[in-house]
């Protein structure tokens, strides 16, 4: 699908926060600048997440409860070994009775468990600045 503003790409976040059920896992990929926190926004309001939702750079995971179901937001971006996760319960989370959304998903991809979403996001500055390209797929198997 496409999205043409940060509008459209929190509709389309919200639609599956909407849709969201306990232990399902988001991978967001994207470069840079793509706006998987802006889908991470929409996604927390389907949830029904009242709190702001911001990107977790820094701390790795952020937790919100507020919604029907927890949220748990990873940013693994500046971690260097996928084995940091385990300080932080990923397995925990992951096993958990929440929804999981992972940006940088890439970085920690043998930790995954077979079944994860993905939603991949990606943008052509040449053609819009605003447009975006939001491809959602299941994968099985790693």
């Amino acid at each position: 699908m496409e999205s043409h503003s940060r509008e459209e790409t929190l509709a389309i976040g919200r639609k599956l926060g909407e849709a969201a059920q306990a232990g399902e896992i988001y991978a967001l990929a994207g470069d840079l600048g793509t706006g998987k926190t802006v889908f991470s926004k929409g996604f927390a309001e389907g949830l029904g997440v009242t709190e702001t939702v911001s990107s977790p750079t820094f701390t790795i995971l952020q937790i919100y409860e507020d919604g029907r179901l927890p949220l748990y937001h990873f940013d693994v971006y500046r971690i260097e070994e996928p084995e940091e996760m385990e300080e932080v319960g990923l397995d925990e989370y992951l096993e958990g009775d929440g929804v999981c959304l992972i940006e940088w998903p890439e970085r920690i991809a043998e930790m995954l468990p077979a079944q994860v979403r993905t939603v991949r996001i990606e943008k052509d500055p040449e053609r819009d600045p605003s447009w975006r390209r939001i491809t959602i797929s299941d994968t099985e198997g790693n």
